[in-house]
């Protein structure tokens, strides 16, 4: 994995960003922060599922005096997840007007394209900029290819168009995209804000497109970027999208914290994209978050779908249970499980898992030998064989992670 240069470090309330630290996992509700129970439930939901920042809309007066009831609802619940607030257009008005929500919130996301407008932007950005000095926030400055600063994409395209070898507009676009955030970022410390409490981020919705402008961005600053392929879309389009980007950047090192912009499908839980997040990272092996299960595809040798039932059983079982054994059982989000439908890889792939199931495929004798550190140790036969493994893989957590065990991380 290519080591970018190393990014400056930013304290977000107990979360830390940069330097050192992990790639952190954000996510955002999309309920109306006016109705404080339904967004206070959904932070706590993202928090519970994984999301280690909380980003939430701030969009007129009675969004922003929610915010720190929002804050206190929180707190009475054990949930001390970050929250962010996202300003668009009036930000400078709400947070002079709601100073305990400026308090309340742990960093202010602000849009330079949606800041102000002619004379009023630069006033408007530095009253933001200022009220983040006063209360010791650090700032998010996100541009938005979809926003983009109007004025100075024209300037832009002007002096573009001047040179005697005029660049593609595509090219002179994204160079806007970057500049708009190196700029702002500039003026925001001109006006006092240190330089640790910045953050850059450069969404765009085409993959290609947010990879070259990340590159760009990274190696023209050190502030830590938070990477997201805006508008990604729904279900798997938006999975694969998000992740053929964020991998290739991460691979190269760039990044410190991720959010993947799924649009929900119908009855969906938001949750869903803190989980893709996880999983980028965790199949990329940056971080460890939830056991991971090892399952075959299946083909004609597995005629049966009993191995796509205990899987996917399991896997569920694992995730809801990581609340508590992240707690109790340390070490445990390292562990692996394999979850095989016959004898071709099934002995194998358990062989290699902490503990493992080789379930019979068509044809096979109807046992199921199960494999621990990579010893055969019981087979298991008849209508209770997810039930048991499912018990074994309880008692192998216990005893590997709990107190006196191994632990290994």
């Amino acid at each position: 994995m290519t080591k970018h240069s190393p990014r400056t470090a930013v304290r977000i309330g107990h979360i830390t960003v940069g330097g050192d630290a992990p790639v952190v996992v954000q996510s955002m509700t999309n309920t109306d922060t006016v109705d404080e129970v339904a967004t206070a439930v959904q932070v706590a939901q993202l928090a519970k599922a994984g999301s280690e920042l909380v980003r939430i809309t701030v969009n007129s007066e009675e969004a922003a005096a929610a915010v720190p009831r929002i804050r206190e609802r929180l707190d009475a619940m054990g949930v001390d997840v970050p929250l962010v607030g996202d300003f668009h257009f009036n930000g400078h008005k709400l947070l002079t007007q709601e100073p305990a929500c400026a308090e309340a919130l742990a960093k202010y996301r602000i849009n330079p394209g949606n800041v102000g407008r002619g004379s009023r932007r630069d006033p408007q950005f530095a009253t933001m900029i200022e009220l983040a000095c006063r209360y010791d926030k650090p700032v998010r400055i996100g541009v938005n290819w979809g926003s983009l600063d109007q004025e100075l994409l024209a300037r832009m395209m002007d002096d573009n168009a001047r040179l005697p070898s005029p660049r593609e507009p595509g090219v002179v676009m994204k160079d806007a995209v970057v500049t708009s955030a190196l700029q702002s970022a500039a003026r925001a410390e001109e006006l006092g804000l240190p330089h640790d409490r910045i953050i850059l981020s450069c969404k765009m919705s085409v993959v290609q497109d947010l990879i070259t402008v990340y590159r760009d961005l990274a190696g023209r600053c050190d502030y830590p970027l938070h990477l997201g392929l805006t508008e990604a879309g729904m279900g798997s389009k938006g999975i694969v999208a998000s992740t053929a980007a964020l991998a290739v950047l991460l691979q190269e090192g760039i990044g410190d914290t991720i959010r993947v912009s799924l649009t929900p499908q119908p009855g969906e839980a938001r949750t869903t994209e803190v989980v893709v997040a996880q999983e980028i990272l965790q199949t990329m092996g940056l971080r460890a978050f939830t056991p991971l299960v090892t399952a075959c595809p299946g083909c004609g040798r597995t005629t049966s779908t009993f191995f796509q039932e205990l899987a996917e059983k399991i896997q569920r079982y694992l995730r809801e249970q990581m609340p508590q054994w992240r707690e109790h059982y340390p070490g445990v989000e390292h562990m692996s499980v394999a979850v095989m439908g016959c004898v071709v890889n099934g002995p194998g792939e358990s062989k290699h898992a902490n503990i493992g199931i080789s379930l019979p495929g068509t044809g096979e004798r109807p046992v199921a030998p199960v494999y621990v550190d990579g010893e055969k140790t019981v087979t298991l036969k008849g209508e209770g064989i997810a039930e048991e493994f499912q018990g074994m893989v309880e008692e192998y957590v216990h005893r590997r992670y709990g107190t006196g065990g191994s632990n290994p991380a």
